[in-house]
């Protein structure tokens, strides 16, 4: 009997809860070496997912945390999306700021409150429990999806960022869906379509090698200080307009 797509939802919506509770349990929290069994058992229960629904599926070892790579079958003629995702968290310091443990998921007004619950666990399941329902439901997938599931996001991404260059074909598509994302409100899905760089930079100014008396040298020798202070303002006009000369140029 074929089974209703979302008949399929409503009726395993309480085991998909289940699911998500005992990821948000896993303290996977990437920079924090004391968390490596931890980040190795959300690597692998990614994994485990994709497994029960028969895709071909690989834990790949890093110099860091693991990548989880899935893909179900090609459908000659038809598009291809790389499902983007994490499993890994940011520490849960301040914990007293919590008012319920941080990795016990707690229900409150119909919302699920746990370190990781919307960044990134929560909707990097929801694509798996789709393509679990859509296979129950409909027996195939009209697509081909490839997921990659990194354990390093909070910490810059490097070892994806190392594998993505030497994977191109293996991770060829013709979209990326990345989850790790907001919605507005109840109701009120949203689609979103880009987000802002940033660049790192580290910046070291030298001073004097000791403590001058202002009152002697106060005005002639440059406070590191006040110099870096009108280095980072002369960055932006009072429009927010970046003054870096040839900056827009592309």
């Amino acid at each position: 009997m074929t089974v209703n797509l979302y008949q399929y939802i409503e009726e395993h919506h309480s085991v998909f809860v289940e699911d998500l509770c005992e990821l948000l349990r896993i303290e996977s929290i990437s920079a924090d070496p004391r968390h490596q069994g931890d980040i190795c058992r959300a690597a692998n229960w990614v994994a485990d997912q994709f497994r029960r629904l028969k895709l071909s599926t690989e834990v790949i070892e890093t110099e860091g945390h693991p990548l989880v790579y899935a893909e179900s079958p090609p459908v000659p003629g038809r598009p291809i999306a790389l499902v983007y995702g994490h499993y890994d968290v940011q520490p849960a310091d301040p914990l007293d700021e919590w008012i319920s443990p941080p990795f016990e998921p707690t229900e409150r007004d119909g919302n699920i409150f746990a370190r990781g619950a919307t960044d990134d666990k929560g909707q990097m399941l929801t694509h798996i429990k789709s393509t679990q329902a859509w296979l129950e439901a409909e027996g195939e997938l009209p697509i081909q999806i490839k997921f990659l599931i990194e354990g390093e996001e909070e910490i810059g991404s490097r070892s994806l960022e190392t594998f993505v260059a030497s994977n191109k074909q293996r991770l060829a598509c013709d979209c990326v869906v990345i989850s790790d994302t907001c919605q507005f409100g109840p109701g009120q899905p949203a689609i979103t379509y880009g987000l802002r760089g940033i660049a790192y930079y580290e910046l070291r100014l030298f001073g004097a090698t000791q403590d001058l008396h202002s009152g002697t040298f106060g005005g002639g020798v440059t406070n590191p200080a006040a110099a870096l202070a009108r280095m980072l303002t002369a960055l932006k006009d009072q429009q927010g307009r970046i003054q870096v000369p040839g900056f827009y140029d592309d």
